[in-house]
């Protein structure tokens, strides 16, 4: 029978892991910024109503 305690205390990581998240995680701000920046463009590209 398995020792599940003793088999998480050999586990490690892969260090693969963690570049794919710095990865994912430097992706996710690109992505904010590139929708911050449609938004902004949007929004000076429509005319502005007369008030």
């Amino acid at each position: 029978m398995l020792d599940f305690k003793e088999e998480l205390n050999k586990f490690k990581p892969i260090l693969e892991v963690d570049r794919i998240e710095e990865a994912l995680q430097s992706n996710e701000i690109k992505d904010v910024l590139d929708l911050l920046t449609h938004i902004t463009k949007t929004i000076e590209s429509k005319p502005k109503s007369k008030e």
